[in-house]
């Protein structure tokens, strides 16, 4: 695995009510979520004017869609490919697995971690002529859940801890990192420790967040079978705001959650609304993509 190695994760987008203003200043992430969502399902290809014309549905226009597009491209993530003569663009060989490995993190059930189970505790130190592959580990470490105690360690519920081991032999960094095992004996209280190591204050504002965004969604298709274009902006817009969090939060165990934690319910909403949402959606961009 190579340090620039490019990785499906998701942005802190603040929540908007209409296409427009949510694509604002993210239509890279957009792209990407309908690429893994949309586009691989699909047969992994598009028409290139068929793909500007969603995004546009979206609140992106040909400018920002073709720049994000040519950025895929550079990283590798697509490829061009002419079919029936029409100019278009497949996913790549790169791209499939970072997408699976995706949806694993988005879509997959995670319990909470045991508190019995205890941590796993990271110490690393990367030399300054290499620093950028310190911006590298501290990433990858934020990515897998892993919370920043103080300058180079870093700690997460201990079942990360085949993650760890996977990530850092694929980055080639076992010189650097060493990793501990064990349970928290003192002194600070650990639930204190874990909302300040987390930002469990900032993380439960951002799950009420989405929980505000997602009412007048659900409240839509209440009694109403989802179709068209509607649906497709509303289930894209659902994951586009949903795909932060299983990387902002690292299941903790529930006792060392606040008292009325909203990350559940916000799971079960984001859940409800795929199950409801996701086929229709599916058909409509199968139909506009059609040839």
């Amino acid at each position: 695995m190579k340090d620039s190695r490019t990785r499906w994760t998701g942005a802190t987008p603040s929540m908007a009510a209409t296409p427009h203003s949510a694509a604002g200043g993210q239509p890279k992430m957009l792209i990407m979520d309908f690429c893994g969502a949309y586009l691989r399902p699909l047969g992994g290809w598009c028409p290139i004017v068929k793909i500007v014309q969603l995004m546009s549905e979206l609140g992106v226009d040909d400018t920002a869609t073709r720049s994000a597009l040519a950025r895929m491209r550079e990283r590798g993530l697509l490829e061009a490919d002419k079919r029936h003569g029409l100019r278009g663009l497949r996913l790549t060989d790169t791209a499939l697995p970072l997408l699976a490995e995706s949806d694993q993190r988005i879509f997959g059930h995670h319990l909470p971690a045991r508190l019995g189970d205890g941590w796993v505790l990271v110490s690393f130190s990367v030399p300054e002529h290499e620093r950028a592959k310190r911006h590298l580990l501290r990433s990858k470490l934020s990515w897998l859940g892993f919370g920043n105690l103080n300058n180079g360690l870093w700690m997460a519920p201990r079942r990360t801890a085949p993650d760890l081991d996977k990530a850092v032999k694929e980055l080639g960094f076992e010189q650097y990192v060493m990793t501990f095992e064990g349970t928290y004996t003192g002194f600070d209280d650990l639930a204190e420790l874990a909302r300040r190591t987390w930002g469990l204050d900032e993380l439960a504002a951002l799950y009420e967040e989405f929980l505000r965004w997602a009412e007048p969604v659900a409240e839509r298709w209440a009694g109403e079978h989802p179709h068209g274009r509607q649906a497709f902006t509303d289930y894209t817009l659902s994951l586009y705001h949903w795909r932060k969090f299983p990387y902002l939060d690292p299941g903790l165990p529930d006792e060392l959650l606040p008292q009325g934690w909203p990350g559940g319910p916000a799971a079960e909403r984001f859940t409800a609304l795929r199950m409801r949402l996701e086929t229709p959606a599916l058909e409509y961009v199968r139909t506009v993509c059609s040839i």
